[in-house]
């Protein structure tokens, strides 16, 4: 197939690339802004292992004529769209960045679909969406009745785009809601990421409330198999929605001790309130996904922390800054 990663550079972005050419059945087109949210140099180095086997169209979702270009000469077949502003904290601050870039981004990127044909559309939703969900484990079923940041609100609004052109164009559309996806490559700015660095250079780490709040943490391994099985499922309703997690909810608390373990080193805690736009727990209900993606997540916290550890090493050995 003809395959259109968004986000390919990035931290799942790159990890799916990689799993897409192990196949050896697929012509793979990149396209990412590699803008400065983090370090590019980190996408960069993602981009190497791929030599010239992909690709590469850099640009921003937000110009719709570069995005109708890309379309028009890759004729593709499938879209895998996991590029988006991401972050809860950084949209409550810049909510118009992301409104523009996660919402008529993918509305662009839609419509390129739509013009040219490509009948089978994989979109990189979200468990914020679920917002302050008192029913654990939460399942596709449960109706979203309040977000609570920008970044949440612009992944239901990219479901709801999702929904619209299946219904008025027949693409077929999937809709994967990520439960804190964690692994080499990940993005600096998220907990396990902090967290490592900070402990690692013996600096402190922010620990906002008393460290109660839990995380259905998924290592990414396991959700590029969910997002494969996404790419080859046909099946069911012709716009769908599938929970991504890894079945294991640990606390901040844990957390942390995982971490201090995995370095070597104990954190020193810089005690902080709880934060605004932060939801209590996320906990997935991955029957569905077990059932038609063939989703299996195999990767316990205590294992897939020390990959991570792992990597950050190896990047700053070879003198690239994880930060």
């Amino acid at each position: 197939m003809k395959i259109l990663v968004t986000g390919g550079a990035g931290f799942i972005g790159s990890h799916t690339v990689e799993r897409l050419l192990q196949d050896g059945a697929h012509e793979v087109t990149v396209f990412d802004s590699i803008n400065d949210y983090y370090n590019p140099a980190i996408k960069r180095a993602n981009l190497r292992a791929f030599d010239e086997r992909v690709r590469l169209v850099e640009g921003e979702l937000t110009d719709a004529p570069l995005i109708r270009r890309l379309f028009e000469e890759g004729r593709f077949d499938a879209v895998i769209h996991l590029a988006a502003r991401a972050g809860v904290r950084p949209s409550i601050e810049q909510p118009e960045l992301y409104i523009d870039t996660n919402i008529k981004g993918t509305f662009n990127l839609l419509e390129g679909a739509r013009l040219t044909g490509c009948k089978h559309f994989v979109f990189a939703s979200s468990s914020s969406v679920y917002g302050v969900n008192k029913k654990v484990p939460f399942s596709e079923e449960d109706p979203i009745l309040q977000t609570i940041s920008p970044y949440a609100m612009t992944k239901m609004a990219g479901e709801q785009m999702c929904s619209n052109y299946s219904h008025l164009y027949g693409i077929k559309t999937v809709c994967l809601r990520f439960f804190t996806v964690y692994g080499p490559r990940q993005r600096p700015d998220l907990a396990i990421s902090k967290f490592t660095r900070l402990i690692d250079e013996g600096k402190p780490i922010d620990k906002f409330g008393e460290g109660h709040t839990a995380r259905d943490y998924t290592f990414v391994h396991d959700i590029v198999d969910g997002i494969i099985g996404a790419v080859n499922y046909r099946n069911g309703p012709i716009c769908d929605i599938f929970n991504l997690g890894g079945s294991q909810t640990v606390t901040l608390n844990d957390l942390i001790t995982t971490i201090e373990k995995a370095v070597g080193k104990k954190a020193v805690i810089n005690q902080l309130p709880e934060q605004p736009g932060d939801v209590p727990l996320t906990s997935a209900d991955v029957t569905k996904a077990r059932k038609w993606l063939n989703f299996s997540p195999q990767t316990t916290i205590s294992e897939g922390v020390p990959a991570y550890v792992e990597w950050y090493r190896q990047m700053r050995a070879d003198g690239v800054v994880v930060c």
